[in-house]
Formats: C-alpha cells, structure tokens, sequence
C-alpha cells in the first residue's frame, strides 16, 4: 500500500523550509522539492522524515516527472503544499519577457497542473489536502509588480472554486494569503533592504502556522495577521481605480 506523503514545493527556504519543519514535527512524512539540490539535501537530512527530490518546477513537464518520481517510490500525496513561486519588480515593458514567462507558469502553470495530478486519487479516497500559496498581492492590481500580483489574483481565485469543488469529496482545499514576510521573496523580487517593506514582515514560523490551522479548519482563505486582514479586506471595498493608484505609489 502506498505511503501518504506532505509534498512540499519551493522546500529549500523561505516558508516551504517552515512548513516542511512543522509538518515534519507533526510526525508528516514529506517529500520536499526545489531547485537547489544543497539546500534541500540539507533539510531532508535535518528532518527525520524525509526525502528530497531536486526539480526546476518552471520546466515543462515537471510537475508530471515529480508526480512519477512520488509513484515510483510507493507514494501518494495526502497533503499537497503548493509554495514555490517567486515575484519580479519592475514596470512590465523593462522585466525581461523570458523570466515574467517564467513566474506565470511556475506560479500559475505549475500549482494547477500539480493540483490536477493529485486530486483524482484524493477524490477516489475521499481525503486529502491542498494548502497553495497565494497572497495579499492577490486582492488587488499592482503597478510596479503587475504579473506577479496576477498570478496571485490567479491562484486565490482557482484555489477558492476548488475548495467549493471539492467540499462533496472531503477534500480541504485553502489559500494562504500572507502579506510582507521575513524570506528571501524580496531578494528574489529586486527590492531587497527596504525598510517599509521590512518593518511590516511577518515572520515565517507564524505564516505557516496559520496557514496550516485554517487548512485543519477547511478555511477557503487563510490572511495571517491583524493589519494583512484589514489591507486585504479595504481592497475590496475601495473602487478599483482608487485601490490601482494606492498599489501603484507604493514604494517597493
């Protein structure tokens, strides 16, 4: 019989590294994927009860490979965590195609095409779980970062319709909506050291952990954090064309 696994994406930093850990210490076994083989050696072999598989998930294809690579060792998902992902700022005319590309099929393309390998098993059983990633970037238009707020507005909206889809089957599908938090995200994005951006992070350890509660609850949409709650939720609110312009005058 086949052994229910976590599967957590972009596990070699950042908030995938903390669910893998908390995961790990709720006695989860975990299959970690990521591009940096070191890093994510590193952690499997930190934890008791894992193992990593290296795999660029940007790539056609690999998302199907890491599905096989989980079959092929006597796996099955019970717990889908959908975090690698990353952001680019800048105005889209200067970003170089090839990479905005690249964030929409890794953020985009990849999450769906991982949620639609592991569902129809999760269906048949009548269990399973899927926790992506999206963010407070989600409820609102971002000049300055467009593709990457997009993608976000892309993941919150499927993971919300999943989450009704699969109700009927006992399936918990959420969406993590965290707001500025302390990883290597604004390094990756091009805005490293700014100090707004710094003063208002959460720390990693309470994303997660909220994260996985509102998955335990069967929360559609998860928002940590008292003031992420309120931007989010006045974003809603606001005429569109008053919540672009405040988006588009932040300064990353």
């Amino acid at each position: 019989m086949a052994a229910p696994v976590a599967l957590v994406t972009g596990a070699s930093a950042g908030l995938g590294a903390e669910f893998a850990r908390q995961l790990s210490r709720r006695g989860q076994r975990l299959v970690l994927a990521a591009r940096r083989t070191e890093r994510l050696d590193a952690l499997a072999a930190e934890l008791d009860n894992a193992r990593s598989v290296t795999a660029d998930l940007a790539r056609p294809g690999a998302a199907a490979a890491l599905i096989a690579d989980i079959e092929q060792a006597g796996e099955r998902v019970e717990l889908l965590v959908n975090n690698a992902g990353f952001g680019l700022h800048g105005r889209i005319a200067g970003l170089d195609p090839a990479r905005q590309r690249e964030m929409i099929d890794l953020n985009c393309g990849t999450l769906l095409d991982l949620c639609r390998a592991v569902l129809p098993a999760m269906i048949e059983r009548g269990s399973g779980a899927i926790l992506n990633v999206a963010s407070t970037a989600a409820f609102q238009p971002g000049p300055g970062m467009a593709v990457y707020f997009a993608t976000k507005a892309f993941v919150l909206s499927l993971t919300e319709a999943l989450h009704e889809e699969m109700k009927l089957h006992g399936i918990r599908v959420t969406a993590l909506c965290p707001g500025p938090t302390k990883t290597e995200f604004s390094e990756v994005a091009g805005f490293a050291g700014n100090g707004g951006f710094d003063c208002l992070s959460m720390d990693a350890q309470t994303v997660v952990r909220a994260g996985l509660r509102g998955l335990e609850r069967n929360k559609a949409v998860v928002i940590p954090g008292a003031l992420n709650k309120t931007v989010a939720f006045s974003t809603r609110l606001a005429p569109r064309a008053l919540a672009r312009r405040i988006a588009g005058a932040l300064k990353f």
